[in-house]
């Protein structure tokens, strides 16, 4: 596809399928947990992970480093800056929701099953949350505030987005090196 001719919103869209296509699969991985009444710690942290670096930092953030922060320096309406701060609020919930699940994970891994009720209350309103969020950025958002942009800002966004696709790797496995060396470094000390 030529890039030339996408929008900058074509690859967050296509980033949407992607999200709804793991949001099914957590809600089937969420009816089991409820039948077998027991929850699969490294299940959820996949989940998490999904969340956290793909649906969040890198789609959430392409949103919010780029378009949000073009169309901040933009005159648009009423109703678009307002969907705008709604869609921040959202994603500072779901951020907050997926740390939720973490916490509850990780207690519930040490042997704490009530934390079994909210694991499955925190997941479930993700996968509740997610196609709702999509939809009000697909069907409500994204294509009404294209039109505050000339096609060269188009697409200078486009670009953005691909440059910043490209240091997402690195930023991740950068943060898993460091929180390594920092593991590595308390647990020679307590050896000493």
């Amino acid at each position: 596809m030529d890039r030339k001719k996408m929008m900058p919103i074509g690859p967050m869209m296509i980033e949407h399928r992607l999200i709804e296509r793991m949001i099914r699969v957590m809600r089937m991985e969420l009816d089991r947990f409820l039948r077998q009444k027991k929850a699969d710690p490294e299940i959820i942290m996949t989940f998490v992970d999904f969340i956290r670096t793909y649906a969040d930092r890198c789609h959430h953030g392409k949103e919010e480093d780029i378009l949000f922060q073009k169309l901040g320096e933009k005159e648009i309406s009423k109703e678009h800056r307002k969907m705008m701060d709604e869609l921040l609020k959202d994603h500072r919930w779901a951020r907050q929701q997926t740390k939720d699940v973490v916490v509850a994970t990780n207690k519930y891994n040490s042997g704490d099953d009530k934390e079994f009720l909210t694991i499955t209350a925190r997941l479930s309103a993700l996968t509740e949350f997610y196609p709702k969020h999509i939809e009000k950025e697909d069907k409500h958002f994204f294509l009404p505030v294209m039109r505050y942009f000339s096609q060269e800002e188009k697409d200078s966004m486009l670009v953005e987005g691909y440059e910043f696709d490209q240091t997402l790797i690195h930023e991740k496995y950068k943060q898993i090196v460091e929180q390594s060396e920092k593991y590595v470094e308390a647990a020679g000390k307590e050896t000493s």
